[in-house]
């Protein structure tokens, strides 16, 4: 006569959680990279609202406006010991948790971990108790890897926490941030923001008529290139935006600086068209917006030139 266990289904309670966690765990692991890029904001449109160019060596500054999310500009790079926080200096500089600085341990205790976590899963009471011993190995065998890799290490048997003296990180992050070249500011005329004015109802007036050759005279190359792109996205999907009786409400210089023998500025603009999309060929066929209601726009301009040329239209951002 065999005589069953009542602990039997509180054991097979038991090993169905660990299949369930165990799946979880590498469900999570499998999904965590896409998940992030479903985070990972939106795609360019002119006009949804991206904000595009170069300002020189302000392009990503907060200027009171959207960032730049487009540009030709490289982002200004910083020191591992400037980007990095007092945790990574640490781990770069020698600092860090033990197995911050001695990976293969990390490896090593990983592999014994999931060899217990798996090897228990058909074992009942003496798996569980394998577990446990498996724990104990791994500790005793962590040690001796440790006082192994300290000793050969010239380190001795000290700990970081026993000296008094300060961490490197501690010093490199208190050590002070080099400044940052960003040009150095000037003032721009009444007859600068007149230009400006005029820039920006020319280069409505050619996106209106898709008039590429009129926005080469009134943009840097890079503008123009992302003014191309939108044209030809339009014509691919059979559209053309048509923009109006532009008429300006707002125009004022936020900032101007130079850098070099270039001269920036930038002005914020707030304007009223007749702003909407109709089907390519078909004026009549309205697509989305309105061509009799006027609607109001704001965005900042950056204006670039040589000494003593033509000021050109270099970015565009969102307010």
């Amino acid at each position: 006569m065999s005589i069953r266990s009542p602990q039997r289904p509180l054991l097979g309670h038991i090993l169905q959680w660990r299949i369930l966690l165990s799946l979880f765990f590498c469900l999570a692991l499998a999904l965590a990279p896409s998940l992030a890029e479903a985070r990972a904001g939106s795609s360019y449109s002119s006009g949804g609202g991206s904000s595009m160019g170069s300002r020189g060596t302000r392009t990503f500054e907060n200027n009171g406006a959207a960032p730049v999310t487009r540009s030709m500009t490289q982002t200004p790079s910083t020191s591992p010991l400037a980007g990095a926080g007092v945790g990574a200096g640490a781990g770069a500089l020698g600092g860090g948790s033990f197995f911050q600085r001695h990976p293969f341990m990390t490896g090593l205790a990983g592999g014994f971990l999931g060899s217990m976590l798996f090897s228990g899963l058909g074992g009942g009471i003496g798996g569980i108790g394998h577990v446990f011993g498996g724990l104990l190995t791994v500790l005793i065998i962590g040690l001796l890897i440790f006082f192994v890799i300290r000793l050969f290490s010239g380190r001795g048997f000290s700990f970081a926490g026993a000296g008094g003296g300060m961490p490197l990180s501690a010093g490199a992050a208190a050590a002070p941030a080099p400044q940052r070249y960003r040009g150095h500011d000037t003032t721009v005329g009444d007859a600068d923001l007149t230009a400006f004015q005029g820039i920006h109802a020319a280069v409505q007036e050619a996106w209106g008529r898709g008039d590429l050759g009129k926005m080469r005279q009134l943009m840097t190359p890079e503008m123009l290139s992302y003014f191309n792109e939108e044209l030809t996205r339009n014509t691919s999907q059979g559209v053309q935006n048509v923009v109006s009786d532009v008429r300006l409400l707002k125009g004022e210089i936020t900032e101007s600086w130079e850098e070099g023998d270039l001269q920036y500025a930038t002005a914020f603009m707030r304007w009223s068209s007749i702003d909407h999309v109709v089907r390519l060929g078909q004026p009549d066929q309205v697509v989305s917006g309105d061509p009799r209601t006027p609607s109001e726009s704001e965005e900042m301009w950056t204006f670039v030139r040589r000494r003593g040329g033509n000021w050109l239209l270099s970015a565009i951002q969102q307010v």
